[in-house]
């Protein structure tokens, strides 16, 4: 069996993080979601695998090649829907495949649930079904698919994924996947509703905190690096080759650390949080609940809770991180998340920098004894008085 894997769109709503880099290479548990959708496919012996392309095409081609995974690479030059995107890997499709988005975690029991129906879509449960494709079935068969609703009709919405004959392509006029789907149901043909065993999505950048908090609780132990035995280690951590843990530093797992850090003295990790290459936590730092991307620094004292902080950032001594919740537009949207601080890539903070519920874009320089909130939220460059 084939699968497509659609890897070429940006999440706008993920910004600032997907500015420079593209959502399915976002590292959740230090692992871009791209790769926990192929390690799915592998486990279910789907070998042949297509990954189209097209925002930021250059870092998804280098990644996959890194990778050695075998993929075939297509490309969508422009940016004209779900359904385009796949339209582009026509010419090797031979019978049967799935379609999958590339920027969200599927597992392999998912998977093997569908790989063997025709014409079926995962569907899930979901708490705010209006941010997806909401699902409405008869007698297991979908009836409808309506994408982003005002007033959902049901919690059931589509995962995105799906098992196709090769004829799809016959029927396939729109550009969204959606609006195809809904061409096909309506040329008399027949979609199953599969229920997902698990599926997670990240729709806004505080919901990667989630599903960081989801992949890492299984986390397999190891200790790569150098741990000092005047350390505390209770529950899964797994530390990366050539990090250095210095003396009295507490780590509570789950959390995952990645190579090349040097964390502490007299620093706490706490649980659920992901800490990328080379990061540097100086002495009596706490960090939880929060996701660190490669090349960050924090100063000594500070707390960095509920947190994503951008690849490059260099947070002085005394910065903290509070979760607050505020209502912020993002693309077009009034939405409301609680968080402590979402940082794009090579943010500065000064001493005694305070984020309450704050988005900044990439670029930003901060001067100390700053208070940073949702209303005050940055775009990419500039310097915060």
């Amino acid at each position: 069996m084939q699968a497509v894997i659609l890897a070429a769109g940006e999440g706008k709503r993920l910004r600032p993080l997907t500015r420079s880099r593209p959502k399915a290479l976002i590292p959740v548990g230090n692992t871009p979601v791209l790769d926990y959708v192929i390690h799915a496919l592998q486990t279910c012996g789907i070998r042949d695998i297509i990954v189209v392309v097209g925002y930021r095409k250059e870092q998804v081609i280098r990644h996959l090649s890194a990778l050695d995974a075998g993929v075939k690479v297509v490309v969508q030059e422009k940016p004209l829907g779900t359904a385009h995107a796949l339209l582009q890997a026509k010419e090797f499709i031979r019978d049967r495949f799935l379609v999958l988005p590339g920027d969200n975690y599927i597992n392999s029991a998912s998977i093997a649930r569908i790989m063997n129906r025709r014409n079926a879509v995962l569907v899930k449960e979901h708490p705010y079904p209006s941010n997806f494709g909401v699902v409405t079935t008869k007698k297991g068969y979908v009836t409808q698919i309506i994408e982003k609703p005002a007033m959902s009709p049901s919690f059931t919405i589509s995962t995105g994924i799906f098992s196709l004959d090769q004829d799809f392509f016959s029927s396939l006029r729109e550009n969204d996947m959606t609006d195809a789907i809904g061409a096909f149901l309506e040329s008399g043909k027949k979609l199953r509703a599969v229920p997902a065993d698990d599926w997670q999505d990240a729709v806004y950048p505080w919901d990667l905190l989630q599903m960081n908090q989801y992949l890492i609780r299984s986390v397999q132990p190891e200790k790569a690096g150098e741990v000092s035995e005047h350390c505390t280690i209770q529950g899964p951590v797994r530390i990366g080759k050539g990090t250095r843990i210095s003396p009295m530093t507490s780590i509570f797992g789950p959390v995952v650390i990645g190579p090349e850090c040097e964390i502490g003295p007299c620093a706490c990790i706490m649980p659920y949080s992901s800490i990328g290459q080379r990061v540097r936590i100086d002495p009596f730092t706490l960090v939880e609940n929060s996701i660190l991307m490669d090349d960050c620094e924090v100063g000594s004292h500070s707390r960095i809770r509920d947190s994503v902080i951008g690849e490059g950032s260099r947070l002085a001594d005394h910065v903290t991180t509070v979760a607050a919740s505020h209502l912020m537009e993002i693309q077009g949207e009034q939405i409301r998340g609680r968080f402590g601080a979402i940082l794009g890539e090579e943010v500065r903070a000064g001493p005694f920098t305070v984020f309450e519920g704050a988005i900044v874009g990439n670029n930003v320089n901060i001067r100390g004894a700053s208070r940073i909130q949702s209303t005050m939220a940055y775009g990419d460059g500039g310097l915060v008085v």
